[in-house]
Parts: structure tokens; C-alpha cells; sequence
């Protein structure tokens, strides 16, 4: 059997708990990884485009975990919004960048499902590989897009350091760096109701 298999895959859209036949045990280092990820992050970040139009943001990303997840091994919300007026110029430049959203997403196996992508709103199967204990690489296939995206925690997770490659149909289109400073620990689960 191929590991490209239908039986292989993780559903684009996650099933309920009555249709999960069982849990999928997910390695601890990347459930442990995930976990150091959790509270708020202010991200200073630098984009440069395919025109060599190179542009800078500050956002705040807030990375949450439920409770007790009704699918999958561990199940996270993601947030984000600008930090700033000088942001602002920014979204007046590229309009389909959103300015703030939220995303869930759901661990199974090394693969996360996103509710949605950054760049639309579909949902986004993510295949996750972790290097070593700090630094585990993301990557996404959506529509015409092909994003590379390395995380690296460091300083005693303190600091988390972004390295982001995008391609629109083969041709690399974006590289992204964000620089990120914790603002606080994580939050209290949230409890799904």
C-alpha cells in the first residue's frame, strides 16, 4: 500500500467524534513542541515579494489549546491582529492579506488540519517534520499555493523565529521573516461548550 494512500490521509475536513473510529497517537516531542508555542507572541516580521518590494509588520499572534479535543490528539486556535499604525500602511498595500482572523487546527499524527490557510479561507492540510526539540518545519499545499515555513523556538522559548517560503504555481513569490518576542504564557484551555 502506498503511503499516499486514500487511508493515509488525514480528512480536509475533520470528522466529528462519533465518526472517529480511534485517536491517533501523535509523538509527545511534537505534542511537548506544540505546547511551548502556546500564549501571545508579538511578530516583527519582513516580506519580500517576487517584485523585490520588501515591506515590514508588526502583529500579535495568540496560540491557544482546547481543553479536551472532541478529534484528533490536541486541537489549537490561532488569532491574530496588527500591532500599531504602521500596520496599517501595510494591508493598504496588499488588501488580500487579512488584517486579523482566527484559525483551528487540529493535531493527527505529523499532520495538522487548519480550519482555513492564511492566504483564503479553505481548509489546509499541513505535513509537519520536527528537526530537533526547537524547531519543527510546516508544509502546506492550497490552490495554486506551495508554502515552506520553518519555526525555531529559542532563549528558553522566549523568542521564536519564523522563516517563511512561498510559491504561487512554482515561481517563489514571497519569503517572509518574523521575529518573535513572547508576551505571555499560555492561556487556560478552552473549554468547548
Amino acid at each position: 500500500m502506498s503511503l499516499f494512500s486514500a487511508q493515509n490521509r488525514v480528512p480536509l475536513v475533520a470528522p466529528t467524534a462519533h465518526q472517529a473510529s480511534k485517536p491517533i497517537q501523535v509523538d509527545t516531542s511534537l505534542r511537548r513542541w506544540f505546547g511551548r508555542n502556546l500564549g501571545l507572541w508579538r511578530s516583527r516580521r519582513q516580506y519580500t515579494f517576487s517584485d523585490d518590494q520588501v515591506l515590514h509588520l508588526d502583529m500579535n499572534l495568540k496560540m491557544e489549546a482546547f481543553a479536551e479535543p472532541e478529534v484528533g490528539e490536541s486541537r489549537y486556535r490561532f488569532s491574530w491582529w496588527p500591532e500599531g499604525q504602521v500596520s496599517e500602511a501595510f494591508f493598504e498595500r496588499k488588501p488580500w492579506y487579512e488584517r486579523e482572523g482566527v484559525m483551528e487546527a487540529t493535531l493527527w499524527g505529523h499532520q495538522l488540519q487548519r480550519s482555513r490557510g492564511y492566504l483564503n479561507g479553505d481548509p489546509v492540510r499541513t505535513t509537519l517534520r520536527q528537526v530537533d526539540e526547537h524547531e519543527t518545519i510546516l508544509e502546506s499545499h492550497y490552490q495554486q499555493w506551495d508554502i515552506l515555513e520553518h519555526i525555531r523556538l529559542l532563549d528558553q522559548d522566549r523568542y521564536r523565529y519564523r522563516a517563511i517560503y512561498t510559491w504561487d504555481s512554482g515561481v517563489l513569490a514571497i519569503v517572509e521573516h518574523h521575529h518573535e518576542i513572547r508576551q505571555s504564557d499560555a492561556f487556560p484551555p478552552i473549554e468547548e461548550g
